[in-house]
């Protein structure tokens, strides 16, 4: 970690983490690409308020960073001292059968949806930490599979890298009522991950949203879809193996493509307008796309929850 990196970009990329099996080496990695890769990006012009402040370059502890700076300026910059926030991060990992679908490849490892969400998730985990925030995990199918309270001590990192390498049981969803479950848990106000497909019913989906923003919890939601499912490039007859208990379709994919580039369209809109609704962030990602854009969002959040 303390040795410069050159090309930070690879290191935010699918195909090269896919070659990665450690989720605690991949986080890392992450978060240093991250960093490094903001540390690049162009100075917008701020008056910055302390004389106790410095740049960050690659390597430095990432406890020191000053979140009001880089909210207002997107510029990191490292106080000489620590602040504590008393964040609580709650990440919400969908496990159901839908995320272990992929078709992002480096050639001899496959990048599945469910890769992308634990590897955002254990660098949201990595950073908040490293900040002595406090992380909370769940993780679900069509029940609480997991659970694990809020806790800033170093320990909970290792717990939370060990949970999300376990292999899922690939079980069926049921968002809302998992969702419900949580919001019962929780006894301090948190910010709310939640990293999903959310192929789901979106009535049940609303249901436990709005449990969560009734406990006055800030949420973030990140839609995960694969590019073969954003994009639907099949020409050739193709037999489609449904997810989830939904059966097989052979089937000529031209024809269905315009149908479901349509629903798909319209559930993305549904979820978006929802989010809305409730001012959650919604944002949908690629899992063949780098990683910076969640994890940027996230920092963002994170700096203007700070008081």
């Amino acid at each position: 970690m303390s040795e410069t990196i050159t090309d930070y970009r690879k290191y935010l990329d699918p195909r090269t983490l896919a070659r990665i099996s450690s989720l605690d080496l991949r986080a890392r990695l992450i978060v240093e690409g991250l960093m490094n890769g903001m540390h690049r990006s162009p100075y917008q012009g701020i008056s910055v308020e302390f004389a106790q402040h410095r740049q960050y370059v690659p390597g430095d502890d990432i406890r020191h960073v000053d979140w009001k700076v880089f909210g207002r300026s997107d510029k990191i910059y490292l106080k000489q001292y620590l602040e504590e926030t008393n964040l609580h991060l709650i990440l919400i990992v969908d496990a159901s059968e839908s995320m272990g679908f992929g078709s992002v490849s480096n050639g001899s490892e496959t990048w599945t949806k469910y890769d992308h969400a634990t590897a955002i998730a254990a660098s949201m985990a990595y950073m908040a930490i490293q900040q002595q925030d406090s992380v909370g995990m769940a993780i679900f199918d069509q029940q609480l599979s997991r659970f694990f309270k809020p806790s800033n001590s170093p320990g909970q990192w290792k717990i939370v890298v060990q949970e999300l390498q376990q292999i899922p049981r690939w079980n069926k969803t049921n968002t809302g009522k998992v969702l419900d479950q949580i919001a019962e848990k929780l006894n301090h106000r948190s910010l709310i991950v939640i990293l999903s497909d959310f192929f789901d019913d979106i009535d049940s989906i609303k249901k436990g949203l709005r449990h969560l923003r009734y406990k006055k919890h800030e949420v973030m939601m990140f839609q995960i879809l694969d590019p073969q499912e954003i994009e639907f490039p099949f020409e050739d007859v193709t037999l489609f193996k449904g997810l989830e208990e939904m059966g097989e379709l052979l089937t000529e994919p031209r024809s269905l493509r315009e149908g479901y580039m349509e629903q798909l369209s319209e559930f993305t809109d549904s979820l978006k307008k929802l989010c809305r609704g409730m001012h959650i962030d919604f944002t949908r990602m690629n899992s063949g796309d780098p990683l910076d854009a969640a994890l940027s969002g996230f920092l963002a959040t994170r700096a203007a929850s700070i008081k």
